[in-house]
């Protein structure tokens, strides 16, 4: 189950059928300003991510890189989860949940995306359909977006990035 800030209505993308207009999705953003470097994960999810993956606050750090008291900071809510912590944890997620993604079939295939739209795009040159979140610069709905926040805030509502992620409690 995710921990939720927010209720959402999905977005169509490619050849996605409008009825999906009518689904709601988790959306689990901070009000903070563009560019401050932040957009976080709320501090339950982080909590949840952490406890899924087995780790203890000490080994999560250890695998981010980042002090034992910035990973509790994170999940007390003191602090907000900085862009490049929240990547990482996510990354861990979808490796530890890439055979689901792969048997789901890359992102391209899934949101049947034109040929000339997937030859632009970096997911399908580097063959990373599962990790096309991931990808900064990645066209979806036909565009790019121009920063980290405004990508997740479209991929959070997403198909591919919802089935690479288990539900967290």
């Amino acid at each position: 189950m995710w921990y939720i800030a927010s209720m959402t209505p999905a977005l169509p993308s490619c050849q996605e059928n409008s009825a999906h207009n009518s689904v709601q999705v988790p959306t689990l953003w901070y009000d903070g300003k563009e560019g401050e470097g932040v957009c976080a994960v709320e501090r339950a999810e982080f909590s949840s991510i952490r406890r899924y993956l087995g780790k203890t606050q000490s080994q999560l750090a250890q695998l981010l890189g980042i002090s034992p008291k910035a990973v509790q900071s994170f999940e007390q809510g003191w602090r907000k989860t900085p862009v490049h912590t929240e990547r990482q944890v996510l990354l861990l997620v979808a490796l530890k949940n890439m055979a689901v993604a792969r048997k789901n079939g890359p992102c391209w295939a899934r949101r049947k995306c034109p040929v000339e739209i997937k030859q632009n795009c970096p997911a399908w040159e580097f063959k990373a359909g599962h990790l096309c979140w991931f990808i900064n610069g990645t066209i979806c709905q036909g565009r790019v977006r121009e920063s980290w926040r405004k990508k997740m805030k479209l991929c959070r509502q997403c198909k591919v990035f919802r089935n690479i992620l288990p539900p967290l409690r």
